[in-house]
């Protein structure tokens, strides 16, 4: 009794497999194209996905009532209408926060020497391992495991100095710093 049940369920699965790939191949190209009228090209095929991921999660509560070519093509467009928006609202808070930031001014000579001897002091008051490793990376343009190897220590390890390096240099310099 219990092998006829999950045959019919293998059934079920396969049939649903079979008309979702038929409805993909269908409306994949038409849904992409007509996404192209209101994002990028690149963005098209994200969106067409999307739904069709939708769709496939959702199957279940589908209502039979509904036309599905219509219900496809207002998904999409829905989409590409949000999509849209958001980048608008990412655009105008970027435009905003750029108005409201100050102008940077270049640091003079003595106060750029002054930074630079305040950060070899705080080097100086690192462990010699941490901060061999932190100049290997970051004066010396070495990546964790060119220096993981150098050292003999795991990429790992590389990657935890640095960033208790990093630590302590922004309490060391955190007047210097914003």
């Amino acid at each position: 009794m219990q092998t006829m049940y999950v045959e019919s369920i293998r059934e079920s699965s396969l049939k649903h497999n079979t008309a979702f790939e038929n409805i993909y191949r269908q409306y994949y190209g038409q849904l992409c194209l007509f996404a192209s009228q209101y994002v990028d090209n690149d963005e098209c095929e994200e969106v067409v996905q999307d739904v069709m991921l939708w769709l496939w999660e959702n199957r279940i509560m589908l209502s039979y009532g509904i036309s599905l070519k219509s219900f496809l093509f207002a998904a999409v467009k829905n989409k590409c209408t949000n999509k849209n928006i958001r980048k608008h609202i990412a655009k105008q808070a970027l435009e905003t926060v750029a108005l409201t930031l100050p102008l940077f001014e270049s640091p003079t000579y003595s106060e750029e020497q002054e930074v630079r001897a305040l950060l070899h002091k705080a080097l100086l008051e690192i462990p010699m391992e941490y901060r061999i490793t932190f100049e290997m990376n970051r004066f010396g343009r070495l990546t964790y495991n060119e220096i993981a190897l150098r050292t003999g220590v795991s990429p790992k390890t590389v990657a935890y100095r640095i960033s208790q390096t990093l630590k302590a240099l922004r309490r060391n310099l955190r007047d210097y710093i914003s």
